[in-house]
């Protein structure tokens, strides 16, 4: 059970996390953005020094979903809190570790082997995430970020054509008022 709460906090909790949160998030909320995005701070500093609480509040919440997943886990047995508590802190290690570019972090290439067979983000895959907030979802692992990007060209798709449908409905309402207006 060690092994499978494990895996289960970080592989759940990354897609619970990215599609719960963070994609949510870029499509329709602003405090990600905000306080992620924000390009006049290093990436450092957002990841692990700030105190801000808009930043604090942003990296918990981009949490919540591995707690969610861990909490259940940890009911099932000792072995199994261990586990899940495990999961949370490699987790934890991540982001810190996926914001080290801006202190100078270079992949060294087995690295980069390795993690990329295990589909783990590194530090220069979230590094493209902070420069094009469209790429590269995906807190832990990178196979979630092609569903996650598929996922939001299909709802700002819909959110386009419900946008002009209405406006089509707001000039068709417009003609009709105009037109009962000038009958009168």
């Amino acid at each position: 059970m060690f092994f499978v709460s494990l895996v289960i906090v970080l592989v759940v909790g990354d897609l619970a996390s990215t599609f719960l949160y963070h994609v949510p998030q870029h499509l329709w909320f602003k405090l990600h953005l905000r306080t992620h995005h924000d390009r006049s701070r290093s990436y450092w500093d957002h990841a692990v020094l700030s105190k801000d609480p808009a930043v604090m509040l942003d990296g918990f919440l981009g949490a919540v979903p591995y707690l969610i997943i861990a909490g259940p886990l940890c009911l099932l047995g000792t072995w199994s809190a261990v586990g899940a508590v495990l999961g949370l802190v490699l987790g934890q290690l991540h982001v810190w570790w996926r914001h080290t570019t801006d202190l100078g972090w270079v992949s060294p290439p087995w690295l980069v082997r390795l993690c990329r067979a295990l589909a783990i983000v590194l530090p220069e895959d979230h590094d493209g995430h902070h420069r094009n907030p469209d790429v590269e979802f995906g807190d832990i692992f990178r196979f979630y970020d092609a569903p996650a990007r598929a996922f939001m060209k299909s709802v700002r798709s819909i959110q386009r054509r419900r946008r002009t449908a209405l406006r089509r409905l707001e000039r068709i309402r417009a003609l009709r008022l105009m037109r009962t207006t000038q009958r009168a």
